[in-house]
C-alpha cells in the first residue's frame, strides 16, 4: 500500500487544512495522520481516509481547549468532518489514479522500449543459434532470478526439440530433463508460459533434482511452436508475475525470429542440397571424377580459412561466413559448364580410342603378311604412346615411321596411320586434340553461361567471376579471358590451387592418383613458372594437414556461420 504522504502533497492538502480551521472556528486545529506512522491521538475527532476500502490514515480535528460562543455544534462538526474528509479522499483517489496512469505508461514505455531493442537484437541474424543466443542476452539483461537458461528448438517438420543455447549449469541442475517432462507438453500445447515455483509438488514434472523453480515461455511462430525459453532457479519461489510478462513480450519477438531464422537454414539446406546434387550429376558423366566438384568445395573453403587465420603474407585478408559460402557455392558449380562437353571428349582417356588402336594392330598384321616382318613390338609401343602423358622424340620417330609406310594390295594404297591419327598420337602432352581441348576450354564460359540466369543473393555477386576466372593465370596463360595477376580474384585463385591438387591427387582416366607430395611439386613448377599464386601455394604446404583436416570436417557441414572461429582439433 502506498504511504498516505506520498499521496497527499503538501501543496494540495494545507489549503484545505486552512479552510477547515476557517469553517470551525479559529481556536480549532485540523492535521493528517498518517496511519502507517503513527497511532491516533485521543481526545480529538478522527475522520478516516481510505482508498478502495483500504484505511490510509485520518482527519484530525482538535478542538479549543475552552468552548466558546459561536463554535459549531456537534452535528455541525460531522458534516464539516465528513465534507472535508470526502475532499481529501478525491485528492487521494486523483493522486493514486495518476499513479497507476504514470505506472502503467511507464510499463508500456518499457515493454515497448524492450520490444524495440528485441526486435534489432533477435532479428539481427537468420541463423537459429544467434537467434537463441540474442534471446538469453535479452534475459540476462533483464536482470531475471534465475541461475540457468536455455533455449530449444525444433525445425520444420521435426516434432522433438534439441537443445540450441544455454547458460548457467545445465546438467548440474537438471535443466537439460525439462523436454522429457507432461509439464513441457502441456506448456507447448496450450502455447502460454507458465511460472512453477514449487517443481516438487508439480504432478507434471516429475524428475528428482536441485532444480526448485521453472519459467517455460513457448516460442511461437505462425500456429507452431518452434521452440522453448527456459529458466530455472535451484531457490524456491523466486519468479513473480511480471518476470513472465517480461519474458512473454521477449518470446512474442523470438517466437517470429525463430521461425524466421528456421524457415530460411531450412531454404538454405535445400539449396545446399540441389547445388551438391548439381555437382554430383556433373561429377556423374565420368565416373573418374565423382566427388571432385565438393572436394573442390571443401578444399577451397579449407584454405580460405588458412588465408583468413594468417598472419604472414595475408595478414588483413580476411573473410566472412558469407564469403566462404560464396567459395563453397562456386567450387561446386566450377565445373557445370561441363554439361555442354561431348561425353566422349570429357571422359577421353587415350588418344585414340580402341576401336581405333584395333584397326591399326590389324593393319600391322596385314604389312607383316606383306613384307614378312613381325610388327608386334611396334604395335605394343604405339599402343604405350597412345596411353602416355608424353611423347619423347624416339616415340615421335616411330611414329613418323610407320606413318610413312603404306600397304599395298593390288591397285589399292592405304597408309599404316593416318595424318589424323598421326597427329593425335603426337600429341606433345595430354591425350586432346586441339579441337578437343578448346572445347573443353569452352566449360568456364558455358558455366558462366547457365548459370546468369539464377538470381543469386548480392552476398555472391562474386560467385559468376569466380568460376569464370578459376582456368585463369597470373601470367596470362589460362584461359578464357587470357586474364593477368592484377585482374584475377583471390577466391578465383584459391579455386584454381585446390582444382590442381585434387585433380592430380585423385585418378583419372589418363594417369593414377598420385601423393599429395607430388601435387605440392606439381603446384610449385606452375607458381615458379608464374602461373599460379606462390604465396597460396606456399600457405597450402604448410599448412596441408590442417587444410586436409578442415575438408574432412566440412564434409557433412553446410553451415559455415563459426566455421572461421572454429577452434582445431587435435
Amino acid at each position: 500500500m502506498v504511504p498516505l504522504r506520498r499521496l497527499l502533497k503538501k501543496r494540495a492538502f494545507e489549503p484545505l487544512l486552512l479552510r477547515a480551521q476557517t469553517l470551525l472556528g479559529p481556536h480549532w486545529q485540523a492535521a493528517i495522520i498518517d496511519a502507517a506512522e503513527s497511532a491516533p491521538p485521543t481526545g480529538v475527532r478522527l475522520e478516516p481516509l481510505r482508498l478502495d476500502d483500504c484505511l490510509l490514515g485520518y482527519l484530525a480535528l482538535t478542538p479549543p481547549a475552552v468552548p466558546r460562543p459561536g463554535d459549531p455544534d456537534e452535528a455541525q462538526v460531522a458534516r464539516i468532518a465528513r465534507f472535508l474528509a470526502d475532499c481529501f479522499e478525491s485528492l487521494i483517489d486523483g493522486e493514486a489514479l495518476r499513479r497507476t496512469l504514470a505506472g502503467e505508461t511507464l510499463s508500456k514505455y518499457r515493454e515497448i522500449s524492450l520490444l524495440h531493442r528485441a526486435t534489432l537484437g533477435l532479428n539481427g541474424s537468420l541463423r537459429p543459434r544467434d537467434v537463441a543466443s540474442a534471446l538469453l542476452d535479452e534475459c540476462r539483461r533483464g536482470e531475471l532470478p534465475a541461475e540457468v537458461g536455455l533455449v530449444f528448438l525444433r525445425g520444420p517438420g521435426d516434432q522433438a526439440f534439441a537443445p540450441e543455447c544455454a547458460y548457467g549449469d545445465i546438467a548440474g541442475s537438471g535443466l537439460d530433463m525439462v523436454p522429457g517432462s507432461a509439464l513441457f507438453c502441456d506448456i507447448c500445447a496450450t502455447q502460454k508460459g507458465e511460472i512453477i515455483n514449487d517443481l516438487a509438488s508439480d504432478r507434471r514434472w516429475g524428475h528428482a533434482g536441485p532444480l526448485s523453480s521453472l519459467l517455460l515461455s513457448p516460442l511461437v511462430s505462425g500456429s507452431r511452436c518452434v521452440g522453448m525459453l527456459a529458466l530455472g532457479s535451484v531457490a524456491p519461489m523466486v519468479f513473480e508475475a511480471n518476470h513472465l510478462q517480461y519474458i512473454g513480450t521477449l518470446a512474442t519477438v523470438a517466437g517470429i525470429a525463430t521461425g524466421n531464422a528456421l524457415h530460411f537454414e531450412s531454404i538454405q539446406t535445400l539449396i545446399n542440397s540441389l547445388m551438391q546434387a548439381l555437382a554430383t550429376a556433373i561429377d556423374a558423366r565420368d565416373p573418374f571424377t565423382a566427388g571432385h566438384s565438393q572436394r573442390v568445395a571443401r578444399l577451397g573453403v579449407a584454405l580460405a580459412r588458412a588465408v583468413h587465420l594468417d598472419t604472414g603474407s595475408f595478414a588483413g585478408v580476411t573473410f566472412t561466413p558469407l564469403d566462404l559460402e560464396e567459395l563453397l557455392y562456386a567450387g561446386l558449380l566450377h565445373d557445370v559448364g561441363k554439361i555442354g562437353i561431348r561425353e566422349e571428349v570429357l571422359t577421353k582417356a587415350t588418344r585414340l580410342s580402341a576401336g581405333v588402336m584395333e584397326v591399326i594392330g590389324q593393319r600391322l598384321t596385314l604389312l607383316g603378311l606383306i613384307d614378312g616382318e613381325c610388327h608386334d613390338a611396334a604395335f605394343a609401343a604405339l599402343c604405350r604412346i597412345n596411353a602416355g602423358d608424353a611423347v619423347t622424340a624416339e616415340d615421335a620417330a616411330l611414329v613418323a615411321r610407320y606413318g610413312a609406310k603404306e600397304l599395298r594390295v593390288n591397285d589399292a594404297v592405304l597408309p599404316v596411320l593416318s595424318p589424323k591419327e598421326m597427329a593425335c598420337l603426337l600429341i606433345a602432352r595430354g591425350n586432346l586434340t586441339p579441337e578437343e581441348r578448346r572445347e573443353i576450354e569452352r566449360h568456364p564460359e558455358e558455366s558462366h553461361r547457365i548459370l546468369q540466369h539464377i538470381p543469386f543473393p548480392e552476398n555472391m555477386q562474386r560467385l559468376l567471376t569466380i568460376i569464370s576466372q578459376h582456368h585463369e593465370r597470373l601470367d596470362g596463360s589460362g584461359y578464357p579471358g587470357h586474364l593477368r595477376d592484377p585482374d584475377i580474384l583471390l577466391q578465383s585463385r584459391i579455386i584454381a590451387i585446390v582444382d590442381i591438387y585434387d585433380a592430380i591427387t585423385m585418378a583419372r582416366h589418363y594417369k593414377p592418383a598420385l601423393p599429395r607430395e607430388k601435387a605440392l611439386g606439381v603446384l610449385w613448377q606452375e607458381a615458379r613458372a608464374g602461373r599460379i599464386d606462390a604465396r597460396l601455394v606456399q600457405l597450402l604446404d604448410d599448412s596441408i594437414d590442417r587444410v586436409e583436416r578442415d575438408c574432412a570436417r566440412l564434409e557433412h557441414r553446410l553451415d559455415l556461420g563459426d566455421f572461421l572461429s572454429d577452434p582445431q582439433p587435435d
